[in-house]
């Protein structure tokens, strides 16, 4: 008898414009049938600089009713079954709470820690690292239990910081894994601004879990003192392929697949991808929140997640962040074509989607 789901895969027509009546990419199927769930968390209490992540999410999806679903590598890609939640209203609704006092907090400290009103911004910080845990705990949570359930889980933000929560639900399934950060900032910094939780702390977090054996980061090309003597004195546990070093390979004219492969020799054979869309070229995401000259073209960190799943290694999970719509649509257009073939690729290396010529 054919259920639901088969019905589905038989009557959806991926030539059809995007139904907005669907899911994510005009996709037919609800989070209990997909096999790879998407987690919008619209979250940015401690940007530093300019704001707008939160509405990262919801831009995304409305965007992806504009992407085409056929990859040339994949063309049956969108049977795999791609679904999205709805966002969390209290997880935004406690966003927009908590984001002016942490841009409060940020001025205060910007303006030397004047004595007045010292008492009421004092009291922001425990109140901001609280509802951070908070915010930790519940994803762990959440993601644990698309995990259990056999389910691929992508992350999607809001501010960098939101993946720790799933980092912590991976490492209590797996004994070790590396992350593959592709970034235009370390996120080295210990509590930035006083934020345990920061956006710029968060591989410093993540580095707390003895699980995570490495750290890979590509794409670097702002980081301050602290951060580098981190890497330095890390003992090999962190990699990093500065923008300078792939600017100076590039112009010695070694091509990006040797380029690519020195990266992935770095990594262990289970990979989390941390991908905060900052660590692109800035033409191609005018609107994040930090933008840095430099950066990685679109094909070129498509080519890097494809070979990593190629050279046999395992996504175990991915997350996109710092996507912000700001005053045009074209940020979340690139953020939605990232994240598709991000959440494909993942589903490649987990088996749950044949690359053309290979098995399932």
């Amino acid at each position: 008898m054919p259920t639901a789901l088969d019905k589905k895969l038989a009557d959806f027509d991926p030539n059809a414009l995007g139904d907005s009546q669907g899911g994510v990419y005009g996709l037919p199927f609800t989070v209990e049938e997909a096999q790879v769930v998407i987690v919008p968390v619209p979250w940015e209490v401690t940007v530093s600089y300019r704001a707008g992540t939160a509405d990262g999410p919801e831009a995304i999806r409305d965007a992806s009713l504009q992407v085409d679903l056929y990859d040339p590598d994949l063309p049956d890609a969108w049977r795999m079954g791609l679904a999205m939640e709805d966002n969390d209203e209290k997880v935004a609704r406690l966003s927009q709470e908590l984001r002016p006092q942490a841009a409060a907090y940020i001025g205060w400290l910007e303006e030397g820690q004047p004595t007045a009103n010292s008492a009421q911004h004092a009291a922001a910080l425990p109140a901001i690292t609280k509802q951070g845990l908070e915010l930790l705990n519940y994803l762990k949570q959440k993601t644990g239990a698309y995990l259990d359930a056999g389910k691929g889980v992508v992350l999607l933000g809001g501010d960098h910081s939101t993946p720790l929560g799933y980092l912590h639900a991976l490492a209590e399934r797996h004994e070790e894994f590396g992350i593959l950060q592709i970034d235009a900032h370390c996120d080295l910094r210990p509590a930035y601004e006083g934020f345990e939780y920061s956006h710029a702390s968060i591989m410093y977090n993540a580095l707390k879990l003895p699980q995570v054996k490495k750290l890979v980061q590509v794409g670097i090309r702002d980081l301050c003192q602290q951060e580098a003597e981190m890497v330095e004195h890390s003992q090999g546990r962190i990699a990093m392929f500065h923008n300078r070093f792939l600017s100076n390979e590039r112009f010695a004219k070694k091509s990006w697949k040797k380029v690519c492969g020195k990266i992935i020799a770095q990594l262990p054979s289970k990979v989390y991808l941390s991908f905060d869309i900052d660590g692109l070229d800035p033409k191609l995401c005018p609107g994040t929140g930090t933008p840095v000259p430099g950066g990685l073209e679109f094909e070129e960190a498509l080519y890097l997640i494809r070979e990593v799943v190629r050279s046999g290694r395992t996504i175990i999970g991915c997350d996109l962040n710092e996507v912000a719509p700001g005053d045009t649509e074209w940020n979340a257009i690139v953020g939605a074509r990232l994240l598709y073939s991000m959440a494909n690729w993942m589903g490649v290396s987990q088996g749950r989607l044949a690359e053309r010529g290979g098995e399932k």
